[in-house]
C-alpha cells in the first residue's frame, strides 16, 4: 500500500510538471519545483519575467491554484515565483532571449545576436558556452546551422552529462522555423582533469626562514647591558696597550 501511495504522488508530480509546461510554454520559465510542506504541496516557478506569470493582481495564480485543485486532487497548492539571480548562466532563458530577439527584429543579425550573447555569458563567468541557430528561416537559399562556441566546454563524459546546462527553444518566423539549441557549462564545475602543481621549498630557503624568524625573535640587548659591553672592552683594551708601553 506504501509503494502504491508513493508511486501515485510522483505520477501526480509528473502530470503536474507537463500541465504547467504546456500552460507556460508563452511565458520564459526555467524550470518548476514542487516541494511537500505540512500545510500542503509548495510549487514554485523559475522566470526571468515573474509579472507575466502572476497576471494582473494575481489572476493567473489563481486560475493556476484553482485547477490544480479541481484537475490534480490538490488540498492546499501554494503557488510561488522566484526570480532567477543571473539568467546569462540559465540556458533557458539565454534560449528564450535569442528567440525573442528573432521574432521581434528578424534573423538578418543572428550573427550579431548569436556573438553577442556568448560575450555576455563569458562576462557573468561561465566556463564555456555554445549555441546552434539553424533552420529554415537563416538568411539563406537553403536550411543551414551556425555554431557559436567559446570557452571550455566539455561535451563528453560524465561532466558533460550532469553539469553541463542545456536547452532547446524554436523561433517561428515568416520565413519559416529558427531552432535554438544552448549549452553552457557554468563557474562552479569542479573538473577532474584539472592539476594543480604546488612548488616544494628547498631544505636551505627553508633554513633561511628558520634563521631570521630567529633573528626577529631574540630579545633585543637593553641599554645598561650594551654600555656594560662597551666599557668591557675599553678596560681590555688599555690593558693591551699598557702591556705593550711596559707599564706593566
Amino acid at each position: 500500500m506504501i509503494e502504491r501511495k508513493f508511486i501515485s504522488e510522483k505520477v501526480r508530480e509528473l502530470l503536474v510538471h507537463e500541465f504547467l509546461n504546456n500552460k507556460l510554454t508563452k511565458v520564459s520559465h526555467s524550470r518548476i519545483e514542487i516541494k511537500r510542506t505540512p500545510l500542503g504541496e509548495k510549487i514554485i516557478i523559475y522566470t526571468t519575467r515573474p509579472g507575466l506569470i502572476v497576471g494582473r493582481k494575481g489572476e493567473n495564480i489563481r486560475k493556476l491554484t484553482r485547477v490544480l485543485k479541481e484537475k490534480f486532487k490538490m488540498e492546499n497548492p501554494q503557488i510561488e515565483v522566484g526570480e532567477i539571480e543571473n539568467p546569462f548562466l540559465d540556458p533557458v532563458s539565454v534560449a528564450d532571449r535569442i528567440v525573442y530577439a528573432l521574432e521581434k527584429y528578424g534573423p538578418k543579425r543572428f550573427k550579431f545576436l548569436g556573438y553577442d550573447t556568448l560575450q555576455s555569458i563569458m562576462e557573468n563567468g561561465a566556463m564555456g558556452a555554445e549555441i546552434h541557430i539553424g533552420g529554415r528561416g537563416v538568411p539563406g537559399a537553403r536550411a543551414k546551422s551556425w555554431r557559436f562556441s567559446t570557452g571550455y566546454l566539455k561535451k563528453s563524459g560524465n561532466i558533460s552529462v550532469e553539469n553541463v546546462l542545456r536547452a532547446q527553444a524554436t523561433a517561428n518566423l515568416r520565413s519559416g522555423s529558427i531552432g535554438v539549441d544552448v549549452a553552457i557549462m557554468p563557474p562552479n564545475v569542479k573538473l577532474p582533469d584539472k592539476i594543480i602543481v604546488y612548488e616544494k621549498e628547498s631544505e636551505e630557503i627553508k633554513k633561511l626562514q628558520v634563521e631570521e624568524i630567529a633573528k626577529e625573535e631574540k630579545p633585543k640587548e637593553t641599554e645598561k647591558k650594551k654600555i656594560k659591553r662597551r666599557s668591557k672592552k675599553a678596560e681590555a683594551k688599555e690593558e693591551v696597550k699598557q702591556e705593550k708601553n711596559g707599564v706593566i
